[in-house]
């Protein structure tokens, strides 16, 4: 028996490489003898850039960026051989891992850092990115990305915007001719698991702001912005942005990056599955294992447990999800041939989050004994 092992993180506790050896120490040990292929998974968030090295055929390389609030990270993205191409996760520029609570204001972070890193890339020879927009601090549409890539956003007295996504309400006049050349060779996929468009009642400020520290007023200060800013890139870049699916994710980064960088938005999960070769492995193996922190109605919306779950459904392999907790009207079930909770006793969440490697890793056992007992037919 070939088990394929391809969770996502169980965020705040478990990286998603974490959770794939909690998963494949708990199947060695019910089934020693059973085939292991690890495959950890992400939908372009936090993970992403981790996935595609795990998986070969890359180098890890690091790179000196501006958090979003304008400090010194060092962040770290992909450089693969096959191309050569680039995977760059914004949140490890921009993002609200690199935050504390007290200093989370989307009035004020700036993706000016992913604009460094896709500099970076630039600098490596790539001709090929694609950029993680998960898990970010910002709410600017992506303007510091471009002022990084040489674009100028001007105020009404022809002066630089300052960072933040506050400042595009006074945006009059975006200037690209000083945007990086070398971007008009450059083919740009977004990986997002998130089709909310720039602007409006599901638009990043009112549905993403609050997350990100914004109070009621902030997020109408902040969708003003942004309807703002997607107006000036209509008119002087042409550019419709404002409903575009996609567009705002990560803030509005999504946006920036079709505007400026004539991105094209697909599931994250998707580019993971794609980078990784999934779709392969799974044709070698015999049961599929995935899993996430919470199985909910968010699941089916492109994110990677769902992926994971159609994908085998296509290649006609059993699947099993490994979860924390279970939404009974979930949209990705019906592709799922088996959920187990990892909650095996009454116990906290902290309980849970603070254990859940053990847990994960006793399920697994359970789902192995499933396997073992005939419940999925070998192929």
């Amino acid at each position: 028996m070939r088990f394929l092992i391809s969770p996502q993180e169980f965020k705040g506790s478990l990286s998603a490489e974490e959770a794939a050896q909690a998963i494949a120490r708990g199947l060695r040990r019910a089934w020693p003898e059973a085939e292991l292929d690890v495959a950890a998974m992400a939908d372009g968030g936090p993970g992403t850039v981790a996935a595609v090295l795990s998986a070969g055929g890359g180098q890890a390389q690091k790179t000196v960026v501006s958090d979003p609030l304008g400090r010194p990270v060092e962040a770290v993205w992909a450089l693969l051989d096959d191309g050569p191409a680039a995977v760059i996760e914004m949140a490890a520029a921009s993002g609200l891992v690199l935050l504390c609570p007290e200093e989370l204001d989307p009035r004020r972070t700036t993706t000016y850092g992913t604009g460094e890193l896709i500099g970076a890339a630039l600098d490596a020879g790539c001709r090929r990115l694609t950029v993680g927009v998960g898990g970010s601090a910002t709410n600017d549409g992506g303007g510091g990305m471009a002022q990084a890539l040489g674009a100028r956003l001007l105020d009404e007295q022809e002066r630089d915007l300052p960072p933040g996504g506050a400042a595009l309400a006074r945006l009059h006049r975006i200037d690209p001719s000083g945007l990086d050349a070398r971007l008009a060779d450059v083919r740009v996929q977004v990986a997002t698991d998130v089709t909310n468009p720039l602007c409006g009642d599901l638009g990043a400020s009112r549905v993403y702001g609050p997350q990100k520290g914004a109070t009621p007023e902030a997020v109408e200060e902040l969708e003003a912005a942004l309807c703002r800013y997607a107006e000036i890139v209509r008119r002087d870049l042409g550019v419709d942005i404002a409903d575009a699916p996609g567009a705002g994710a990560a803030g509005g980064l999504g946006g920036g990056l079709i505007a400026f960088l004539k991105a094209e938005v697909r599931p994250g999960g998707e580019l993971v599955a794609e980078a990784i070769g999934l779709r392969e492995r799974m044709k070698r193996a015999d049961v599929v294992l995935t899993g996430e922190g919470r199985l909910d109605r968010q699941t089916g919306f492109g994110k990677t447990v769902a992926t994971v779950a159609r994908m085998a459904k296509e290649e006609k392999r059993p699947v099993i999800a490994l979860v924390g907790g279970i939404e009974e009207d979930s949209a990705a079930t019906e592709d799922i041939d088996a959920v187990l909770s990892i909650i095996s006793r009454p116990m906290t969440l902290a309980e849970a989050m603070t254990e859940a490697a053990g847990l994960l890793e006793d399920a697994a056992a359970r789902a192995a004994a499933l396997a073992r007992g005939g419940y999925f037919p070998r192929r």
